[in-house]
C-alpha cells in the first residue's frame, strides 16, 4: 500500500501502491528481476567495472558515429478526464492512439512521446512542428474516446493526494525494482519538503517515490564526438539556469504554489536514497547536478561507478573485451543500466545505433508545454547558444566557477523569469536580461552555424524575445490565472481545476504562452 503523509494527515494508497519509477533507465534498458541477490549484485558491479575499462579503450581506439550528427526529443504527457483531474488509463488510450511512438510511463496518468532523431539545418524544425502537432493532435482525438485529454505541463496541477487512494501505477518489472531498491538503499520514509516565494510549503512523507510521478519533461538529445563532448556537457551545465528561467511551468504541486519550476525539487528530493545522516556525511545525491566542470564523457562515467552503488543489478552475457577486440561494437549494457539511475540534469548516453557506437548529451532540464510552439522555441535556443558556447575560444565554464552554475540552477528554479543570474563579463543581472543581451544573439549565431534557416531562427527565437519583454512563461500565467480566479470567489482546488481548463483550450491553439490571455 502506498502512503503519502500531508501535514500529518495519513493518505494511502490502494492495491497498486508499489511504486515504479519512470524514466530513470537508459533508452530501451528493461529488467528481468524486481529484486537481487548479493551474488547479483557482486556480478553486476564487477561487470559495470568491466564496462568502464572498455568504455575507455572505445574512447581511445573506436570510431563513433557523427557523419551526421543528430538531435531527437522525448515529450512527457499527461492525461486528464473532462473535469482536469488526473485520468489514470494509459493502458486504454495507449491502445487508442496505436503508435509506438507514444509509450507508458511510471503513473497511469501518464504517456511518452519519443521523437524520431533528425538532423537541425534548413527548415527540418518547421516540418517537426507539423509533424508533432499532427501526431499530438490525432493521439489527442483518440484519447478523447476513451475519456482523456492529453496535456503536455511540468506539474499537473490538480494532482492531489486523494489520487493515490486507487491503483494508478502502470505495469512494468523496472518500476517496481526501482522503487524497491531505492527504499531498500534509505530504509525510511521519504520526506519532501518545499516552501513556496509567498511561504506556501507542503511537508510530505511518503513509503514509496509516489510523488515523482507528477514530473513530466522534456529531453532534449545532441549526437557529439568523442573530443567534443566535454565541452558540450559542460555548455549545457551552465546554460542550465536560463533554460530554468525562461521554461518554467510548474508552480503548483498538491494544491500548494511553490518554486516557478518545482519539478526540479520535488524531483530531486521524491528519489533521494539518503537517510538524513548520510546527507549530513556529504554522501552525493542521485539527482545530481554535478561537482565540477569535465574534461572528458569518461569523466562522467568514472564518477557513476566511484561514487554511487548499484539500484538495478541485471547482467548479460555479453564478453565486451572479446566483442571489442573482433572490431565489434559492445553493448556495455550494465554499465549504461547503471548510468540510467543516476539522474544528472544533462547526462552523459553512450548508445549503438546500426552497430555503430554514438555519444549524446541528454539536456533533462525542461518541463513540458505549454504548446509545441514553446517547446520547440525552448529547444532552438538551446541548440542555438549551445553551438556558440561549445566553439568559444575562452568558454564560459572557464571563467565562472561550478558552484556559481549550480547556484544559478536553484535560483532559476525558484524563482523562473524573476530570478536573478550571475554570468562572466554581465555579473549579477536579471534572467530576462541576460537572454536579450547576450544568449539570444548567440542562439541566432549558434543556429545560423548549424545551418538552420532564417525562417526556422525567427519563428522560435522570436517566442523566446516575447517571454523576455512580457515576463510571461507557463509558471507565471498559471500563477496569475490562479490568482485571478481566487480572487473571483474561487477556492484553491476549483482554481486550479479552472486554470487548467483555460490552459488546454489555449494550448489547442499552439500560440505561445506569453501571448496568451488570462481566464
Amino acid at each position: 500500500m502506498a502512503c503519502v503523509m500531508i501535514d500529518g494527515v495519513e493518505v494511502t494508497g490502494g492495491p497498486g501502491g508499489r511504486l515504479r519509477q519512470k524514466g530513470m533507465t537508459d533508452v530501451g534498458a528493461e529488467v528481468q528481476a524486481a529484486s537481487y541477490t548479493r551474488e547479483q549484485r557482486q556480478r553486476y558491479r564487477e561487470k559495470v567495472r568491466q564496462n568502464l575499462d572498455v568504455f575507455e579503450r572505445m574512447l581511445a581506439e573506436s570510431a563513433f558515429e557523427m557523419a551526421r550528427p543528430m538531435t531527437g526529443m522525448e515529450i512527457e504527457l499527461n492525461l486528464v478526464d473532462e473535469g482536469c483531474q488526473p485520468h489514470f488509463h494509459n493502458a486504454e488510450v495507449l491502445e487508442a492512439i496505436a503508435d509506438p511512438g507514444y509509450q507508458t510511463e511510471l503513473a497511469q496518468y501518464n504517456i511518452e512521446l519519443n521523437v524520431d532523431p533528425r538532423p537541425l539545418p534548413g527548415d527540418s524544425a518547421l516540418q517537426l512542428e507539423e509533424d508533432l502537432r499532427h501526431s499530438l493532435n490525432a493521439a489527442d482525438a483518440k484519447a478523447q474516446e476513451v475519456g482523456s485529454r492529453i496535456v503536455p505541463i511540468g506539474i499537473l496541477p490538480t494532482l492531489m493526494p486523494e489520487h493515490f487512494q486507487q491503483e494508478w501505477i502502470s505495469d512494468n518489472l523496472r518500476y517496481a525494482a526501482l522503487n524497491d531498491s531505492i527504499f531498500v538503499a534509505r530504509g525510511e520514509d521519504i520526506a519532501i519538503d518545499i516552501e513556496g516565494p509567498t511561504g506556501e510549503r507542503l511537508h510530505v512523507f511518503a513509503d514509496s517515490i509516489a510523488p515523482e510521478s507528477a514530473c513530466t519533461s522534456v529531453q532534449l538529445h545532441l549526437q557529439v564526438a568523442p573530443r567534443d563532448f566535454a565541452r558540450h556537457w559542460n555548455a549545457a551545465q551552465a546554460l542550465s539556469a536560463p533554460q530554468l528561467a525562461l521554461a518554467a511551468n510548474s508552480p503548483f504541486f498538491f494544491g500548494k504554489h511553490l518554486h516557478a519550476e518545482t519539478r526540479i525539487e520535488l524531483f530531486t528530493q521524491s528519489t533521494d536514497t539518503r537517510p538524513i545522516e548520510l546527507r549530513n556525511q556529504g554522501v552525493r545525491p542521485r539527482v545530481f547536478f554535478g561537482e565540477r566542470w569535465i574534461t572528458s564523457i569518461f569523466d562522467l562515467f568514472e564518477e557513476n561507478v566511484r561514487y554511487f552503488p548499484a539500484l538495478l543489478a541485471d547482467t548479460t552475457d555479453e564478453d565486451p573485451v572479446a566483442v571489442l577486440d573482433a572490431g565489434g561494437a559492445p553493448e556495455l549494457a550494465e554499465l549504461r543500466l547503471h548510468n540510467g539511475t543516476i539522474y544528472r540534469w544533462n547526462r552523459p548516453i553512450y548508445d549503438i545505433v546500426g552497430d555503430r557506437p554514438h555519444l549524446r548529451v541528454e539536456n533533462r532540464v525542461l518541463p513540458a508545454g505549454p504548446t509545441i510552439i514553446d517547446v520547440l522555441a525552448n529547444a532552438a535556443f538551446y541548440y542555438g547558444v549551445i553551438r556558440r558556447l561549445a566553439a568559444d575560444d575562452r568558454p564560459v565554464w572557464t571563467r565562472m566557477s561550478f558552484a556559481a552554475a549550480e547556484q544559478n540552477f536553484r535560483t532559476a528554479a525558484r524563482q523562473g523569469l524573476e530570478s536573478r543570474l550571475y554570468w562572466p563579463g554581465f555579473g549579477e543581472l536579471a534572467s530576462d536580461e541576460l537572454v536579450l543581451r547576450h544568449l539570444l544573439p548567440l542562439a541566432n549565431e549558434g543556429l545560423e552555424d548549424w545551418g538552420v534557416s532564417q525562417a526556422v531562427r525567427d519563428r522560435y527565437l522570436s517566442v523566446i524575445e516575447g517571454r523576455c519583454t512580457t515576463g510571461v512563461n507557463g509558471a507565471q500565467w498559471q500563477v496569475e490565472a490562479v490568482r485571478r480566479l481566487e480572487e473571483r470567489g474561487a477556492d484553491r482546488a476549483t482554481a486550479l481545476s479552472q486554470m487548467l481548463a483555460a490552459y488546454i483550450e489555449r494550448m489547442d491553439t499552439n500560440a505561445p504562452v506569453h501571448t496568451w490571455e488570462l481566464p
